[in-house]
């Protein structure tokens, strides 16, 4: 169910269920450690925490880490939110922790589907970016038992520097590999990520293009992480096409979310609505710290001094997050702030500053075209 006023509820909240986790990659937003914190979030608050997420209107929610897999109670506590009717995603690390025997439990408690990293069509370029010899093997053998269990398989990858020349081939192998949904990262420079790892602004602009031609000819759906402006190049482009169709201008937001091959809205994928950092998304650390989003490392609460619902609806940062009205520079005048607001995830890692305009979008808005002309 779609909670549709996103000061009252999130869309989607993601829990990271412990920072631990075998892998050593470059860009991991927890800086991973080899072994679990001893403050996580115990089998009983995370039950707590769990019947609390459902009373906000039901949102998606996503196991992340880290490695949930490094969790011996974690299909314990997907089994409790899946009996209570939550929606629930795991993202766990291609480590010898995916067995076959996790998977088939994972399928028995109901998991909704689970997604794995792929950086690279090849293991060269993937196993650099994690860090880990070995990883785009044993993520492949994953893929391949998911689909012998007929689990929808979803592919997250990280756009940086060293894949962006390899896009199309790894276009070809999500098609190869019968994915549901590509989720496609761009880089934030937190944790581990560095600046000197992006593309650049000019390349963010040129992979949104190719992104949105690519989304018109595939099987799979595409989703865009810390990428709000790609929002803004799809309503672009389906105005131009309007335009060139003769059908008149108008266009609604709703319309750039329903891109792809199906052109409806995924239950585990797209928003009906934009989602940004604390705007429809939470995330909660493996000790109960609550955060705009995993780049955003802003904390806002503690769910164990506060309630979730209390620090989503009531803390300054997220209001503040909320009010487009309060973004600054060139986001603040676009008149696509309502319907992208930039990444505020990378105007803080940029700027030190979450209400600061996107570092990494090229977009000049009218107002600022129309103050140079005269």
């Amino acid at each position: 169910m779609f909670p549709g006023d996103y000061n009252k509820n999130p869309f989607i909240v993601i829990w990271e269920l412990t920072r631990a986790c075998e892998l050593k990659c470059l860009h991991c937003r927890a800086e991973a450690q080899y072994r679990r914190h001893p403050m996580e979030l115990s089998f009983e608050e995370g039950k707590k925490l769990i019947d609390e997420i459902y009373s906000m209107n039901n949102p998606m929610l996503v196991f992340t880490g880290g490695d949930p897999l490094m969790r011996e109670d974690v299909f314990e506590i997907a089994k409790h939110a899946i009996e209570k009717g939550v929606r629930v995603s795991m993202t766990p690390s291609a480590t010898p922790n995916v067995t076959k025997k996790a998977m088939e439990k994972a399928k028995e408690v109901g998991l909704s589907r689970w997604a794995f990293s792929l950086d690279g069509h090849s293991a060269e370029i993937h196993d650099h970016f994690r860090g880990t010899s070995g990883s785009f093997d044993l993520t492949m053998n994953a893929i391949n038992y998911l689909h012998e269990l007929q689990m929808p398989v979803q592919i997250n990858t990280v756009i940086s520097k060293y894949n962006v020349d390899h896009l199309e081939e790894m276009a070809e192998l999500i098609q190869e590999l019968d994915c549901v949904l590509w989720s496609v990262f761009f880089l934030v420079p937190t944790g581990r990520g560095q600046e000197k790892d992006m593309i650049s602004p000019v390349e963010h602009e040129k992979v949104f293009q190719w992104l949105y031609d690519l989304s018109k000819k595939v099987s799979f759906d595409i989703k865009t992480t810390a990428a709000q402006h790609y929002r803004r190049v799809v309503i672009q482009n389906k105005m131009r096409e309007k335009i060139s169709a003769s059908k008149g201008t108008d266009i609604h937001y709703g319309d750039a979310l329903k891109q792809g091959a199906t052109g409806q809205i995924d239950g585990l994928g797209r928003a009906p609505k934009g989602v940004n950092d604390g705007n429809g998304f939470v995330f909660i650390s493996h000790t109960g710290d609550v955060f705009p989003s995993g780049l955003l490392p802003v904390k806002a609460g503690n769910v164990r001094e506060t309630p979730l619902s209390e620090i989503y609806r009531e803390s300054d940062i997220f209001k503040s997050l909320r009010n487009p009205d309060m973004y600054k520079g060139k986001c603040g005048v676009c008149e696509f702030k309502h319907v992208c607001g930039g990444s505020r995830s990378r105007a803080y890692a940029m700027t030190g500053d979450y209400l600061e305009s996107e570092p990494y979008c090229v977009y000049v808005p009218k107002e600022l075209r129309k103050k140079k002309a005269q």
